[in-house]
């Protein structure tokens, strides 16, 4: 039987201060996770070679390793070479550079699927190549990767949980203390795992909107 005084008054109180830390986990990493992997979309297709393949070697760096390793890493290991961070900005930054590389790839994919004509066009009508690349190519080809960066930021929600790894107690890591000290797994995760069906849920309805509203005409 759920035993709703434990829920109410011992679980509750934690599990908030733990949704807090996991929104302004999410606020930062979100929109910064983004703005980078535009930056290596377009050094990747754009750049010269050095360039190109510097975004490359990033890209398969962080896809091809664990988030997991990249936060014990940023955490654990870099402090041996005079690189300390807190415990929240290291999972920041993990979070930002991992979900940087998976959204480079979605924008890259949409950028190369802009056909060269246009940029061609640009450049017939005077306007400079970095021009080009703001007003006319990275317009369409955001609302193109939206469908694909969705799914990213829905996973990078998801995967917040990994913050107490590195001991930032955020909803996962705050229901795990508790669960811990009382004994009571099953209300404890349940409760949690229904916090995150309402975040995910909130923020794919959202998605949603946002994408009806910028879909191109004729590309449904």
């Amino acid at each position: 039987m759920i035993d709703l005084y434990f829920i109410q008054d011992v679980l509750l109180p934690p599990l908030v201060e733990g949704v807090l830390v996991t929104i302004k986990l999410i606020i930062l990493s979100i929109p910064s996770g983004l703005i980078l992997g535009i930056l290596i979309a377009v050094g990747r297709v754009y750049g010269n070679k050095f360039i190109s393949s510097l975004c490359a070697i990033y890209t398969i760096f962080f896809r091809g390793t664990p988030l997991l390793v990249q936060l014990f890493i940023i955490y654990y290991a870099l402090p041996s070479i005079g690189i300390f961070f807190s415990p929240f900005m290291a999972a920041v930054t993990g979070f930002i550079l991992c979900s940087g590389a998976y959204h480079s790839e979605y924008i890259r994919g949409a950028i190369q699927s802009i056909k060269i004509g246009q940029m061609m066009a640009a450049e017939a009508l005077g306007m400079s190549r970095i021009k080009a690349i703001l007003y006319i190519i990275l317009p369409q080809a955001l609302r193109r990767a939206i469908p694909g960066c969705s799914n990213e930021i829905i996973y990078l929600i998801k995967y917040s949980s990994l913050a107490f790894m590195v001991t930032c107690v955020e909803l996962t890591g705050a229901g795990k203390i508790i669960a811990t000290r009382h004994f009571r797994y099953t209300e404890v995760f349940l409760v949690v795992g229904i916090i995150y069906l309402l975040v995910v849920s909130i923020v794919t309805k959202f998605l949603n909107i946002l994408e009806k509203k910028l879909r191109i005409p004729g590309l449904e």
